[in-house]
């Protein structure tokens, strides 16, 4: 009895672990001395205002 093939009978699927790592040897988080998102609301405000601030200060200078 001859023995034929199908393309059902081979799955071609390539199953290719890419990039994503939990490996020992990945660098542990380092606590940040100081974070953005524990600052309260007016303190964020007045350095997102302050930054702004420098930034079109420095865009004004180059304009001139």
């Amino acid at each position: 009895m001859a023995h034929t093939h199908t393309q059902d009978d081979h799955h071609h699927g390539h199953a290719h672990p890419h990039g994503h790592s939990h490996a020992p040897h990945a660098h542990p988080a380092q606590a940040a001395p100081w974070s953005i998102l524990r600052m309260p609301v007016p303190a964020r405000l007045s350095a997102a205002l302050a930054v702004s601030a420098c930034l079109w200060a420095v865009i004004w200078l180059a304009m001139r």
